[in-house]
C-alpha cells in the first residue's frame, strides 16, 4: 500500500512540474495565435469540445484579460513574461474566438 501512494504521489508531482510559476517559452515572432496555443499552452491546457479551446470565466473571457493572464499568471497558472506584442495579442483572439463563457 505505502509503494501505492508513493508511486501515485511522484506521478502527480512529475504531472505538475510542467505547470510552474513561470515559463521562458518564446513563441516565434509571425506564430499564429493557434500555434502558441497548441505548441504551448495544451501541456496544461487540453482543448474542452471539438469547437472550445477553454471555458472562460465571464472576467477574463476578453483580450486583454487573456494577456494580463498569460504574462502575469494566476495562483494555478505559471507567466510566460516572452508571449508579448503581436503574438500575445493573436494569442488572447484566438482563445476567445475558439472559447465559451460560463
Amino acid at each position: 500500500m505505502k509503494k501505492l501512494v508513493l508511486l501515485l504521489t511522484v506521478t502527480a508531482l512529475a504531472s505538475l512540474a510542467g505547470c510552474s510559476k513561470s515559463d521562458n517559452y518564446t513563441p516565434a515572432e509571425n506564430a499564429t495565435g493557434e500555434d502558441i496555443f497548441y505548441a504551448n499552452c495544451t501541456k496544461c491546457h487540453k482543448p474542452v469540445t471539438a469547437d472550445a479551446v477553454m471555458i472562460l470565466n465571464p472576467s477574463t473571457a476578453n483580450v486583454n484579460a487573456i494577456i494580463d493572464k498569460v504574462q502575469n499568471g494566476s495562483a494555478r497558472m505559471p507567466s510566460f513574461p516572452n508571449i508579448k506584442g503581436e503574438p500575445a495579442q493573436r494569442l488572447a483572439e484566438f482563445i476567445m474566438a475558439n472559447s465559451k463563457t460560463q
